[in-house]
């Protein structure tokens, strides 16, 4: 009795691998796990694991970079300082200021991701006009988190903290100034904190705590928050 049932979740267990091999082709990028990622297309479910899944692979992340329409030159390993190594790294192009910040490759496609999927659309949805500029505070830091021992995701410049957009009609939305109100700017800001965090791995605001009252801090790090 017991073979026949070993016979049979076999064959069950053979079907779901064969029907598994010839679906998973027609699936679109998005659910599909050994699809490479496309980043000019809709985001899903495994697009922040595909993400962080790029640090692996320099070379199908700079190409990613390339088919989006992205010029991404990457630049040579170094050191920011002590345990801060600087791998797969480039100069992040588009409207930012201060302008091509050093970001790794996976970072410069979440961004890529960012901008054309949540930032522009929910700009466009609150506020009726388009994004400028953003403002940001920095991408590389070597130090260790605030108050941690362990070193902070701007220690390899796999981070960046986002304070102000400046919008295509002179407008600026300001983390610090706007967040929280009830005003078309604060609906912005949290549609753009919410499509963060379905992107990046940590995305960390003003309801985190005090150190983060004046920017969103969106990095692809080991560690998942959405605050």
């Amino acid at each position: 009795m017991r073979g026949v049932r070993r016979v049979t979740l076999l064959i069950l267990l053979f079907c779901a691998l064969a029907g598994a091999a010839l679906l998973l082709p027609r699936l679109p990028e998005p659910w599909n796990p050994f699809a490479p990622i496309d980043l000019a297309g809709p985001t899903g479910p495994l697009t922040r694991h595909k993400l962080r899944g790029l640090a692996r692979d320099p070379a199908a992340c700079f190409a990613a970079l390339a088919a989006a329409g992205i010029q991404a030159t990457p630049l040579p390993d170094a050191e920011a300082g002590a345990d801060c190594p600087l791998r797969a790294t480039t100069r992040l192009p588009g409207p930012l200021d201060p302008a091509r910040p050093l970001v790794t490759c996976p970072m410069a496609a979440a961004w890529t991701i960012y901008q054309r999927q949540v930032l522009d659309p929910a700009a466009q949805t609150h506020l009726g006009t388009g994004i400028a500029r953003v403002r940001h505070l920095g991408t590389l830091s070597c130090r260790n988190v605030r108050g941690g021992t362990r070193r902070s995701e701007h220690a390899s410049a796999n981070a960046i903290d986002i304070a102000a957009l400046r919008l295509d009609d002179g407008r600026e939305v300001s983390v610090l100034r706007d967040w929280g109100r009830d005003t078309p700017a604060a609906a912005f800001l949290r549609d753009a904190r919410d499509g963060a965090c379905r992107i990046f791995a940590a995305v960390l605001g003003p309801e985190r705590d005090a150190a983060h009252a004046d920017h969103f801090h969106l990095d692809l790090g080991r560690w998942t928050a959405c605050r």
